[in-house]
């Protein structure tokens, strides 16, 4: 669809900015003080996992299948915790480490481990002339800043409607030793909302990396955040790389954190047996034994991937209204300028906006002015620089309905604003 601003004869564009800042001023006066920046849950969310506080007591048999969770030991992980988290991945927990409440946190330590020690047994990346890692785009800021941390060239690679751009993925892989890995979420992909394709799920397994110690870094951060059933459908990775006779290719991390409480779940990390061992043994100096108390809570709380499924159908009854809600409001001031476009996802916990070339930085500081904090612009490239500064990550779940339905009126506003004002600077 045409920019409706483009379109205009200046002496209307001029007046339709005149109106639109005599919005924008109306709003700023309202002293809004709304977040949307990051995709936290929302109290009412929290509150649904109120009664696994009351799962264990001071009389609570603290054993797990022989397991003493109130001392040292079991550095994997609780039985009966490795077992849940298999369970909702669908992977045999004997390959499994449930460990800390950050799935974040398994990240860095893997890359950690790979820069100082190698991938099992091989060259560590801090000792090789150059470390390239791959960035679907626009994509999870805190991935790209791991990397970005330990030195390593982020290198961005376009997100299409069915997952990462796999030819120039394997064109990188296939053709270049120095790239050692890629950041992926892939289902309902942060901000995108776009689970991978089958596909595109079995390239993974089919390319042919020209690095040994290649490894793909699976963020399945919100495998069971289905916003509507039936949810999204993703292959299991691991079934695809079996089918290609492959195993030493990815580390697949998942957690509780938007499941039940936020920063205090449980997370997990699952790769093949020989990964798991060289992992295992790295983590081995890190510490002594996880947070078992925690592990044992989530496990007798929601006992199995069933147990999951039925939790997140009540989480998704406060969240679809919130998604409803951006998308009735961004279709009503929005869809017919042709100023904008935005992602329409069946989970997760994003919408990804894209204004005219240009724009974003405007649009997030102008909505910071009149009252609503939102992700910084660019954030959702490696380094914070969007090439063409159009991508906006929307954030809804934190704020009230109420709220929400005010911080979307000021950025409706404020993509408006910013575009008509473009559409002016361009004669």
């Amino acid at each position: 669809m045409p920019n409706a601003y483009e379109s205009m004869d200046t002496a209307t564009l001029d007046e339709t900015i005149a109106t639109l800042e005599a919005e924008a001023d109306a709003l700023k006066a309202r002293d809004l003080h709304l977040d949307m920046a990051r995709g936290k849950p929302s109290p009412e969310q929290a509150d649904l996992s109120r009664p696994m506080l009351d799962v264990l007591t001071s009389t609570s048999d603290l054993t797990d299948e022989g397991v003493d969770v109130a001392n040292y030991g079991c550095p994997d992980g609780i039985p009966s915790a490795r077992r849940l988290m298999a369970d909702v991945l669908d992977v045999d927990p004997a390959d499994l480490v449930v460990s800390g409440s950050s799935s974040l946190s398994l990240m860095y330590g893997v890359v950690s481990h790979a820069m100082t020690h190698g991938v099992c047994g091989g060259t560590p990346w801090g000792r090789q002339d150059h470390v390239r890692f791959l960035c679907p785009s626009p994509g999870y800021d805190r991935h790209f800043a791991i990397t970005e941390r330990f030195g390593l060239e982020n290198v961005p690679v376009p997100m299409l409607a069915d997952g990462p751009d796999m030819d120039e993925v394997c064109r990188l892989v296939e053709g270049d030793p120095s790239v050692k890995g890629i950041w992926c979420v892939p289902k309902y992909s942060n901000p995108t909302g776009v689970t991978y394709s089958d596909e595109v799920v079995r390239r993974f397994a089919t390319m042919r990396p020209a690095a040994p110690d290649f490894r793909v870094f699976w963020d399945n951060a919100y495998v069971v955040h289905d916003l509507t059933q039936p949810g999204d459908r993703l292959l299991n990775v691991f079934d695809a790389l079996a089918e290609e006779g492959v195993t030493d290719r990815v580390y697949e991390f998942a957690s509780t954190s938007k499941v039940t409480f936020a920063g205090s779940g449980i997370a997990c990390v699952t790769a093949s047996p020989t990964d798991m061992a060289d992992l295992r043994r790295s983590f081995s100096f890190e510490r002594v034994c996880p947070d078992k108390i925690c592990q044992l809570m989530h496990a007798r709380y929601l006992i199995d991937a069933a147990g999951v499924h039925k939790h997140m159908a009540a989480q998704a009854e406060v969240l679809r209204p919130r998604f409803q809600l951006v998308e009735e409001k961004l279709t009503e001031g929005l869809a017919d300028l042709g100023c904008a476009s935005w992602s329409h996802p069946h989970g997760g916990y994003f919408v990804s906006l894209d204004g005219p070339e240009g724009s974003a930085k405007a649009i997030v500081s102008l909505a910071a002015d009149l009252g609503v904090r939102m992700t910084g612009a660019g954030a959702t490239w490696p380094g914070g620089d969007d090439p063409r500064d159009t991508n906006i990550r929307i954030a809804p779940s934190y704020p009230s309905l109420d709220e929400l339905s005010q911080a979307l009126d000021v950025l409706v506003v404020c993509v408006r604003l910013v575009s008509a004002r473009l559409a002016r600077s361009a004669r």
